[in-house]
């Protein structure tokens, strides 16, 4: 199943939970990787992740919807690099 980064900047939100409500909903597994970026597995595209996350945007808002795969570098907490290193397929 393909895993995809999703970054965003909600600019002139004080909270945060609409989205990642939304993000952990239609994911088929998830990682969160720092403040506003998470990693999640998803069947469909990157196109049709965005417009299930569209609504969510205000038009000052950005998020971009990345595929992710191996090789891949960097540090995080040991649960999610565990959850990277089973999730990301090679390329």
């Amino acid at each position: 199943m393909p895993c995809y980064l999703i970054t965003y900047d909600l600019n002139k939100e004080t909270t945060r939970p609409p989205i990642v409500d939304k993000i952990k909903e239609i994911a088929n597994g998830w990682a969160k990787l720092s403040e506003s970026s998470y990693a999640i597995n998803h069947a469909g595209s990157p196109q049709g992740v965005y417009n299930l996350l569209k609504p969510m945007l205000d038009s000052n808002d950005s998020l971009l919807v990345i595929p992710m795969h191996k090789p891949y570098y960097g540090q995080n907490s040991k649960a999610v690099i565990e959850w990277v290193e089973k999730s990301l397929p090679i390329i």
